[in-house]
């Protein structure tokens, strides 16, 4: 009789909760469902599929380790995994299934119903708290409200740290040898293009030299570098945290190992990092209090009636890397051509699609998803609602990036630029921010498609037009939704 350890975005051995308690518990089976249909509906990008895939093989080999046998089973779409792991169960004899919670709507309402199923047949689901640091609904206001303010949110956040945030925890120890071997063979279904893998290698190891090295080498410059896309100034550990090879727990942990576990002391840099980390777990808090924005909904909901536009000529410009504003194109390039973006090009392409375009910030929310390879609900929704202005705690309306001031401030010889669009490599540093319609020409660049004075005036007159928005409406009822 073994029990099963149901694996998720939770792909790695260390500080694995739901496999750590079943190992304590017995002898243990691994599941891992395929479900590329299901894939599909949530925009999973090529890059992300295939990182996914390389993690679940090293993932295997890791378990074959611990003893631990692990079968891929493939599937349509989460509708199937209650009866999957039902069979599973009756198949191996086990009586309780463990797995790591996921805050997002649809998987929660996938572990409810694999809970009914499996309690159906009289097997135990248990599920656990993996990741984030502090379990969602554990920080609160003195009203007991879920925060909505980012600044409160932290000081919050840093004062119940040490009371409320899970443990690390360590690899588990080997079980005995058991009569059940690993099958993956499924994996091979999935077409994935060998290129990703010279950007984005998988692995535990991988994650965790990843996150060694930006330690040792960049956090302590972080403040100072990591605006600068032409410089290795970032972590770049986000696609390993999006599948679980790494855990925001162990982050933290090596962040304030460096400041004697204090979040007040130490180089500017760590501090900056430490915020990095906390606004993603203010994300994923907020996801998980309004299944809404799991919806394609705004947090701010009068900001539904903006006259987005849905205008798909501009929106493949955006796309193709083809504005007229050269950091724009460039930061769109380098997201087809790696499957990542710099951050602050994160903020530049959301703000410029939302606010000199106007088009729908949902296009922007679902093409970024449909590309990235670190891409996560949380993080991608809170960061494209941030940039429209749609979002709770978001950027005001009236404050709008100028692309070219970004592009002169932070890439200011344009070595970025000409690495992603090399017709305007020979240009000069400051032609090369906004190059005149002649020096456009010569190179066979295209014209800015939109005037960004024009653009922003717009914008502002728009949002002013809008009355006071009505937020937190019908958050109670919203888990009800269909």
């Amino acid at each position: 009789m073994h029990n099963i350890v149901w694996f998720r975005s939770d792909l790695r051995v260390h500080d694995n909760p739901a496999l750590d308690a079943a190992m304590q518990r017995g002898s243990v089976v691994a599941i891992y469902m395929l479900a590329q249909k299901q894939w599909d509906h949530h925009f999973v990008s090529p890059a992300k599929r295939s990182l996914i895939v390389r993690q679940v093989k090293v993932l295997a080999e890791q378990l074959n380790k611990l003893n631990v046998p692990l079968t891929v089973i493939s599937c349509t779409d989460y509708s199937d995994y209650g009866e999957i792991l039902s069979k599973q169960a009756s198949r191996v004899g086990a009586r309780c299934v463990y797995f790591n919670t996921e805050y997002e709507v649809n998987e929660k309402r996938c572990a409810e119903q694999v809970e009914n199923k499996l309690a159906s047949v009289s097997v135990r689901a248990n599920a656990f708290h993996d990741s984030c640091m502090v379990q969602p609904g554990k920080i609160r206001t003195k009203q007991g409200q879920c925060y909505k303010v980012y600044s409160a949110f932290k000081r919050e956040f840093i004062a119940q740290h040490s009371l409320v945030s899970r443990p690390i925890l360590n690899r588990p120890k080997a079980q005995s040898e058991i009569d059940l071997v690993t099958d993956i063979s499924v994996l091979d279904e999935v077409m994935v293009d060998s290129k990703w893998a010279s950007f984005w290698p998988a692995g535990e190891d991988e994650a965790h030299d990843r996150l060694n090295g930006f330690i040792e080498e960049h956090i302590k410059h972080y403040d100072l570098q990591r605006d600068l896309p032409s410089v290795e100034g970032t972590s770049r550990i986000s696609p390993y945290l999006a599948v679980g090879a790494l855990t925001t727990t162990q982050c933290m942990q090596a962040a304030l190992s460096l400041t004697e576990g204090r979040f007040d002391s130490g180089r500017n840099g760590i501090l900056v990092w430490i915020n990095e980390l906390i606004w993603r777990e203010f994300y994923r808090h907020l996801l998980d209090e309004y299944p809404r924005l799991c919806k394609f909904k705004p947090f701010k909901l009068d900001t539904d009636r903006l006259p987005w536009k849905q205008d798909k000529t501009l929106f493949k410009a955006w796309i193709d890397g083809k504005t007229g504003y050269p950091i724009v194109d460039a930061a769109m390039r380098q997201l087809a051509d790696t499957g990542w973006m710099h951050n602050r090009l994160r903020m530049i392409t959301a703000m410029f699609l939302t606010k000199h375009l106007f088009i729908d910030w949902r296009w922007g929310e679902q093409h970024f998803m449909e590309r990235l390879v670190d891409g996560d609900l949380a993080s991608n929704n809170g960061g494209w609602q941030w940039s429209a202005s749609t979002g709770v705690d978001a950027v005001p309306y009236f404050r709008i990036f100028n692309p070219t001031r970004q592009s002169q401030r932070f890439d200011p010889n344009g070595d970025f630029i000409r690495r992603y669009v090399p017709e305007l490599a020979k240009l000069d540093s400051k032609s090369i921010h906004q190059p005149s319609a002649a020096q456009a020409a010569n190179a066979g660049y295209v014209l800015p498609i939109v005037d960004h004075a024009t653009a922003v005036a717009q914008t502002k007159l728009w949002f002013r037009q809008l009355s006071e928005p009505t937020v937190d409406m019908f958050s109670d009822q919203e888990l009800q939704l269909a």
